[in-house]
């Protein structure tokens, strides 16, 4: 079984203007390394079980993982508005809090020198802006809002994104990705799930019991179907693109 280890990412994301402290979850793989890494920006509704568990799926598939929590300074109460307007902006210290994570994984022992990144939700949309900036070999963006601008991913590394047809706030999201790859040359494979909404690669429900109700009624939640297709995709994708150190 993959081990999950709390690290203290602090050192490398203050000196480099991010949060002081910001802690990370760092998961093995089972057997000997060396792995590609993956880096996880996690949802907005912040690192929990369900996260802990994606993370898991991916060291089961061979990377080492590292997920910063996003919201180690203040909790999502203080953090949830700066980070999201991070994310939309494409400025702000969650980048370097990720950075950090990256920067991590590259100096282990256990780890290639191929590092991906992989965004849910919110998370989406920082590994899009991410992808874009040619520090990652590959990226996964799940329902994650697109950059205002989609030139910034002129000189991505390649994508694979997933969205649920039935996502309200994501609508039409996937063609406008895929026409923008396209028209940049940016290897990708982007696909809308038209059965499922919003956070469908979740194992669980999420968030607050009381607002469970609500977030079904918005298409938000699980689908196993869609999910495991996604992942299959993911998965591919990653072991085409990670497999080896940069060159």
């Amino acid at each position: 079984m993959s081990v999950v280890e709390a690290i203290d990412l602090s050192s490398l994301s203050g000196s480099a203007g991010g949060s002081q402290r910001l802690k990370g979850h760092l998961t093995r793989p089972d057997g000997p390394g060396p792995w590609p890494g993956v880096v996880i920006a996690h949802e907005v509704l912040g690192v929990d079980d369900v996260m802990l568990r994606q993370a898991e799926r991916l060291a089961g598939a061979g990377y080492l993982t590292l997920m910063p929590d996003l919201f180690t300074e203040g909790g999502a109460r203080r953090c949830l508005i700066p980070t999201i307007r991070a994310a939309m902006s494409g400025t702000g210290r969650a980048y370097q809090d990720l950075e950090a994570a990256r920067s991590y994984l590259l100096a282990q022992s256990d780890c290639t020198g191929a590092v991906g990144i992989i965004g849910f939700c919110m998370g989406g949309a920082f590994a899009l802006v991410t992808a874009g900036r040619g520090d990652y070999d590959a990226a996964s963006a799940n329902y994650g809002q697109l950059p205002k601008d989609l030139d910034v991913l002129a000189d991505a590394c390649p994508v694979v994104a997933s969205f649920g047809g039935k996502d309200r706030t994501l609508k039409g999201a996937a063609d406008r990705l895929s026409a923008a790859l396209e028209h940049h040359g940016v290897v990708h494979d982007v696909k809308e799930y038209p059965q499922a909404g919003h956070a469908f690669l979740n194992d669980a429900e999420a968030g607050p019991r009381p607002m469970r109700p609500l977030f079904r009624v918005m298409n938000i939640g699980p689908d196993p179907d869609a999910s495991a297709d996604a992942w299959q995709r993911i998965e591919t994708f990653f072991a085409t693109h990670l497999h080896a150190p940069r060159t």
